[in-house]
């Protein structure tokens, strides 16, 4: 599978990863900053839920990552995952939001939905005294074709 952001540029494999001992996500390996994954314990890309794709924002080398783009997208601009399948599920942006890790609403962002849903997430909310990410960034879409 592979992600396409066509209005940031993005372009990224998909990895496939699933939780850690305990029970976070596990994150794609941050050198230099992609590629993007699929949480596996979400919906595939296109079926009926909120599927889960995951990337950084800054790269090892201080770059940007492969998700640093996602604060740029707007309602309307497309997403678009090549399926393992060959086909290709195209998700319209409805709406970003920012969230304090402490604060983070499970239930909002991998919740079952109506239909066919992705959630793009990354950090944000860097505090440079800790180098640390507080927040995340969340984009919600919704699948058009």
């Amino acid at each position: 599978m592979s992600v396409r952001i066509p209005s940031v540029g993005t372009e990224s494999q998909l990895l496939s990863l699933g939780l850690r001992e305990n029970g976070s996500l596990d994150v794609p390996p941050g050198d230099p900053g992609s590629p993007a994954a699929w949480y596996n314990g979400s919906p595939t890309p296109g079926e009926r839920g909120p599927a889960v794709l995951l990337g950084h924002v800054n790269a090892t080398d201080g770059g940007p990552g492969v998700f640093a783009g996602l604060r740029a997208l707007a309602p309307g601009d497309t997403v678009e995952v090549l399926r393992e399948d060959g086909t290709t599920a195209v998700f319209a942006v409805d709406r970003g939001e920012q969230y304090g890790k402490d604060a983070f609403p499970t239930l909002a962002v991998y919740g079952n939905t109506e239909g066919s849903e992705l959630r793009l997430i990354t950090c944000d909310g860097y505090d440079p005294a800790t180098g640390e990410f507080d927040d995340n960034y969340v984009v919600y879409a919704k699948l058009v074709v």
